[in-house]
């Protein structure tokens, strides 16, 4: 079942030895860590997706998709952006997410035409059960507010990281003009609690979820279950 909606948008001179820091430190180091490769990234104008589990500092980060819909989800964000520089002839600034095939667009289209054209294009790719298109018709962001909010992103992923009742890698976090998008398959409970989480982070304007909402029962089975085989670009 999906569910969609938008509520209200050490010391000086200490030493600290690595069996010192705790694991939601490291992984919230790690967090911060990607998302400044990743700003590198983006604002060197190179394309980048992160598909399945990673091992970082010794702990894996469990994707609850299956080892498939993680293939599946990094082929069809591929094919995504092939197909809307396609229809829109390069114009705008569009950003593509796939998790469980469940495909989210954020950005900038220079028309209302072309985002129908987009969101006709992607509804074409093999394999997606949904999209949802956030793309709003505008000039395209500036360069310092990209920017502003791969910061706003790193944040939220640490504050989930350091909330104690969330598994923080249950959770896709994408970040346009502020307005904060969660993704990830969770309960009822977790999408809350994460939303909440989400919205106390500063520079956050508004969240909007994006979740597939799964039963307590469902969760406990996926915990049970060995993790899926993390995927390697």
């Amino acid at each position: 079942m999906m569910a969609r909606s938008r509520p209200g948008a050490a010391g000086a001179g200490s030493v600290t030895t690595r069996s010192a820091v705790s694991g939601p430190q490291r992984w919230r180091r790690a967090c911060l860590a990607l998302s400044a490769v990743a700003a590198l990234q983006a604002l060197s104008g190179c394309v980048g997706l992160v598909v399945g589990g990673a091992v970082v500092g010794g702990m894996v980060a469990v994707d609850r998709r299956t080892s498939g819909a993680q293939v599946e989800d990094q082929g069809i964000e591929l094919k995504a952006i092939s197909r809307i520089r396609e229809v829109t002839g390069g114009r705008g600034h569009a950003s593509v997410t796939s998790y469980n095939r469940v495909v989210l667009v954020t950005g900038e289209a220079a028309t209302e035409e072309d985002k129908q054209a987009v969101d006709q294009a992607i509804q074409r790719i093999e394999n997606v059960r949904s999209i949802v298109n956030e793309l709003a018709v505008m000039e395209p962001s500036s360069l310092g507010s990209r920017s502003s909010d791969l910061v706003v992103t790193s944040k939220v992923k640490a504050a989930l990281i350091d909330a104690a009742d969330l598994q923080a890698s249950a959770y896709k976090v994408v970040t346009e003009r502020g307005v904060v998008h969660l993704m990830g398959r969770v309960t009822q409970r977790e999408a809350d609690r994460g939303a909440e989480v989400a919205r106390a982070v500063g520079g956050v304007k508004r969240v909007v979820r994006v979740f597939e909402v799964i039963t307590e029962a469902e969760l406990a089975k996926l915990q049970t279950q060995p993790p899926a085989t993390p995927q390697q670009k």
